[in-house]
């Protein structure tokens, strides 16, 4: 799936396609794309511009990729997008505390899913899944890890579905006192997006 060019979502209402961004296509739809990512996580609008900010250097990462869900008059239902997990990275430093000398094989070669958000109102329609099957399908990692809140929710029910297991639960990142789950897989994903 070529940036730009849609492919239809199955089960999504109102209907969307599916696009993939260029690093500056995604960086151009970041406050529209902040927005969808607040609203999704019922975060103050406070955060936007320091998550701007963030998303925007991710997107200059090594291997960075993203996907979105957008309807008719080209707004965005979903977003998901991530880059390849390198040393010196914050998120490789935490998880690599975590997972010790024992879980350091995850790590060696990994797509790191930053970030994989719905709107609220499209929310139960599939777009999740597409949208992360379609960011997936392609990447030339042997893994992908994630990290999420936990909670028994969507999200939750969705990574399971798509093969990820635990890799860390109940983990705190440095400065966040929320417990989060670290999961991870294998890639790559066969036609129905689980694990070969």
């Amino acid at each position: 799936m070529s940036s730009g060019e849609p492919r239809s979502a199955v089960g999504a209402r109102p209907a969307v396609t599916l696009q993939r961004l260029r690093p500056a296509d995604f960086r151009a739809r970041l406050p529209e794309l902040v927005e969808l990512y607040l609203a999704a996580m019922r975060y103050p609008d406070g955060i936007q511009s320091a998550r701007v900010a963030l998303w925007d250097e991710h997107s200059r990462r090594d291997g960075f990729a993203s996907v979105v869900a957008v309807d008719a008059a080209g707004a965005a239902h979903a977003v998901g997008y991530g880059y390849t997990g390198r040393p010196g990275q914050w998120w490789y430093t935490e998880v690599g505390r975590g997972l010790g000398e024992q879980g350091r094989g995850w790590l060696a070669d990994f797509f790191e899913l930053t970030e994989l958000h719905v709107r609220p109102d499209s929310q139960g329609a599939g777009l999740g899944q597409a949208v992360l099957t379609a960011l997936l399908s392609d990447r030339s990692e042997a893994a992908v890890l994630l990290s999420t809140p936990e909670g028994t929710n969507r999200a939750w029910r969705l990574y399971r579905r798509m093969g990820f297991g635990d890799l860390l639960r109940d983990y705190r990142f440095t400065g966040d006192p929320r417990p989060f789950g670290v999961l991870g897989r294998t890639l790559p994903l066969d036609a129905a997006g689980t694990q070969h």
